[in-house]
């Protein structure tokens, strides 16, 4: 569809309120909001949600319910700041952690909140500027080409604004009921959220799930595919690897462990094995993943760099009268680059230096066009972030070496590049499918631009204070912050600089990678669940099976099941950032003492022999689980008296 006849919702002859204080504001607070829990949740499980649709229900709820407001452009500036902050967060916790996790072993200084800061910000804004030039060939040249999932489904919440109340009534009781699920569990302590059991009869093997909200919820959005792979992942590391191990190994003593394999089981059980031995095979694998999807965009990294540039280069962006047609200029977007390019040199606190500073230039706008155009094709839940950063880590680290930057100075500016590509490469696809959803909802795009710089700002200030917070209350690495993309980073690097990566247990990732390529099975989710404790991946997939079940029932019409399915992502939104926000309060609650013991300890029952135990665990979470198919079912049921 070409862009001559596409008629967005709004004309571009119309103006209505778009760029106001309200939207800035409450863009802000969104961002911090959902910056905050996607933060949390990252460290926890390793993946984060999109926060455009919960953003825009909010807004729509609270702008139109509330303050009785009526623009639909204001909607959208409101999701197009909120969602920053999400993405932001996610760049920055992928990466970053590796930091805090190198001064607990005395290697280097705790970061900063400057420091955290002005890495995510620098990330943000050249994620933002490096879009700009895209937007033409991707956004408006290939409309009926890149389907841009997410924005096109915001752009349908925005549109269907009459609605507004009672979907995001259906958020808010997502937030309200995993805010107090999570404090009972992790809060009061009253049933354990991780229930795990291992097999005696099979040595090496266990099961279980955290029986957490979040992990529900990211089932249910990711679905019953992506989540049967990750949880395929799980099942071969622990009910096939493990136990081979434990099978040949036995009395053997296996680097990385300094103990034998029948030792380690018995004194730190199959959860040992999993941390001695697969979590570096799941590294392999996911290396090799990433590296292949990279491989595989090739072609459309090319044609992208070519259309971009030629077009906005004929196109002169920024001069066209049309509101609907207005970016940032060509001269705002080089004095801003070149800004950041000398902040990041010069700058004492951000530990890069003038060659540092040119890779992190080269590969952001780079990984800019590549997420750009990925994100329209597969949308960003499925965008492999961590593929990129691994790739910039890999050939950053390799570079820093061979030009005599090696040893602790060096980790540290290969861990810093790494984090400000992973936030440019976010950032500039989260910035595509806002401004895909302000293409067709008829927004300005230089002042969503502007609107996403604002986000990144916000959330820059915040995303430090936020790692400080969780850091100081469990620590990354540990099993409540386990942090499994930085754990991720901070092995590559280690392992190119000091060559102390267990390379026979991470090849063999790498080859478990090819054959499930080779198959035509997706390789990254796989991959994580390889990675990641099946603890995670069990919720999740029954997250994505009762999806599957929703999907799979007869309804009235194809209107009434998509209903069904996004009432439940509404609500399963609300459940994420309900669980990522009680999550933050547990970390101030775990620091702050009263006498000689925290308010996390004073509070928990379980010391006290208050507890249903596992068995109430499970019955909780089925419950819960049950609440997601009820408010489902309240979406089918408003369908059909409209």
């Amino acid at each position: 569809m070409e862009e001559k006849k596409f008629q967005p919702y709004i004309p571009a002859d119309k103006v209505m309120p778009e760029f106001t204080v309200v939207s800035v504001v409450l863009g802000a607070l969104l961002a911090i909001l959902f910056g905050g829990a996607n933060a949390y949740l990252g460290l926890r499980v390793g993946m984060t949600v999109s926060a455009s649709i919960p953003a825009a229900v909010i807004s729509m709820g609270i702008i139109r319910m509330v303050l009785k407001r009526d623009s639909i452009l204001e909607n959208n500036m409101v999701q197009t700041i909120g969602s920053a902050g999400e993405s932001v967060a996610a760049g920055a916790i992928f990466t970053l952690p590796a930091l805090f996790m190198w001064a607990d072993e005395g290697l280097c200084d705790v970061p900063s909140l400057l420091e955290i800061g002005l890495i995510a910000l620098c990330g943000g804004v050249l994620g933002v500027l490096f879009m700009v030039p895209l937007r033409s060939a991707l956004i408006v040249k290939e409309h009926g080409v890149l389907a841009y999932p997410e924005g096109q489904a915001c752009a349908e919440v925005l549109i269907a604004g009459e609605e507004g109340g009672s979907k995001a009534s259906t958020v808010f009781a997502g937030l309200g009921i995993a805010a107090v699920y999570k404090f009972v569990a992790d809060g009061l302590k009253l049933f354990p959220s991780e229930v795990a059991y291992e097999i005696p009869a099979y040595k090496g093997a266990g099961i279980g799930m955290d029986v957490l909200p979040a992990l529900a919820g990211v089932g249910y959005i990711c679905g019953v595919k992506v989540s049967s792979y990750l949880f395929a992942g799980g099942v071969t590391a622990w009910f096939v690897i493990m136990p081979l191990i434990a099978l040949f190994g036995g009395d053997a003593v296996l680097f990385p462990a300094d103990v034998s394999v029948n030792e380690l089981l018995a004194t730190g059980g199959v959860d040992a094995m999993w941390s001695k031995f697969v979590r570096y095979i799941g590294a392999g694998a996911v290396l090799a993943g990433g590296i292949m999807s990279l491989i595989s965009s090739l072609p459309l990294i090319v044609r992208t760099f070519k259309d971009a540039i030629g077009d906005y280069g004929k196109k002169g962006a920024g001069n066209s009268t049309l509101r609907t047609d207005q970016d940032l200029s060509m001269k705002v977007l080089l004095v801003g680059v070149l800004g950041i390019a000398v902040v990041l040199w010069l700058v004492p606190t951000i530990p890069l230096n003038l060659f540092s500073a040119l890779i992190v230039i080269i590969f952001g706008f780079f990984f800019a066009t590549v997420s750009s155009r990925m994100v329209g094709l597969i949308g960003s839940s499925n965008n492999p972030v961590s593929g990129m950063a691994i790739a910039t880590l890999l050939i950053s680290t390799l570079l820093l070496k061979a030009t005599g930057n090696g040893g602790t100075d060096g980790m540290i500016a290969a861990i810093t590049i790494g984090g400000i590509i992973c936030v440019i490469a976010v950032i500039a696809g989260d910035t595509s499918q806002d401004l895909k959803t302000g293409f067709l909802v008829g927004s300005t795009p230089k002042k969503q631009q502007m609107g996403e710089l604002i986000g990144c700002v916000v959330s820059a200030i915040a995303i430090g204070g936020i790692m400080y917070l969780l850091s100081a209350a469990w620590s990354y690495g540990s099993n409540e912050l386990p942090a499994p993309q930085a754990m991720l980073m901070k092995m590559v690097v280690e392992g190119v600089m000091g060559g102390n990566l267990p390379w026979t247990l991470v090849l063999t990732g790498v080859f478990i990678a090819i054959v499930v390529r080779v198959l035509g099975i997706p390789v990254l989710p796989f991959a994580i669940g390889l990675y990641l404790p099946i603890y995670l991946s069990t919720p999740i997939m029954a997250g994505g099976l009762l999806r599957w079940y929703l999907e799979k029932r007869k309804y009235a019409s194809e209107k009434a099941k998509n209903d069904c399915v996004q009432s439940g992502v509404l609500y399963t939104s609300g459940l994420i950032a309900g669980e990522g926000l009680v999550g933050i309060l547990l970390a101030v609650l775990a620091i702050w003492k009263v006498g000689d013991k925290s308010v996390g300890k004073i509070i928990d029952l379980s010391a006290r022999g208050i507890s249903i135990g596992r068995i109430g665990g499970l019955v909780v979470f089925a419950v819960l689980l049950f609440t997601i198919y009820l408010f489902a079912k309240k979406g089918e049921k408003s369908s059909k008296s409209e």
